[in-house]
């Protein structure tokens, strides 16, 4: 297993989710309307569930003698704050973070069960996200 390739994508997808915990704290601000409510939660969780995923990234990092990264992913501000804006928005950085998810797995697969399967664990749970913000933004059956 080539570990520096490892700790540089662990470091990506670290960063990635750091970029989530900010991403989804901010459009949780940014909702209004009358479902605002749930909508602020689902964002929270989202927020949340990033922070915790940045955590386990990290500790495998350091646990392969790598230091993990300060850096934030990508943080772009469109202004564009509608709901269906801010899941476009979602669905892309879920999409970018699968790729990374992928790119670990090949990276591992048949030389850390570990690794390997800490990355389709969260490869299962991206696809998750992704197919549930495709949900999300579908219309209701006429």
């Amino acid at each position: 297993m080539d570990t520096k390739k490892v700790i540089e994508t662990l470091n990506t997808i670290l960063e990635c989710e750091l970029a989530g915990v900010v991403r989804y704290t901010h459009y949780s601000l940014m909702i209004f309307g009358h479902n605002r409510i749930p909508i602020v939660h689902w964002l929270r969780e989202q927020a949340k569930e990033s922070l915790d995923h940045a955590a386990v990234a990290g500790e495998h990092i350091t646990t392969l003698g790598g230091h993990p990264s300060l850096k934030i992913g990508k943080l772009t501000e469109t202004h564009k704050h509608s709901i269906n804006d801010i899941l476009t928005e979602s669905l892309s950085h879920e999409e970018a973070q699968l790729e990374n998810l992928k790119k670990l797995l090949k990276l591992t697969e048949g030389e850390s069960i570990y690794l390997e399967e800490y990355a389709r664990e969260m490869i299962c749970e991206e696809e998750a996200h992704v197919a549930e913000v495709q949900k999300m933004m579908r219309s209701q059956p006429k």
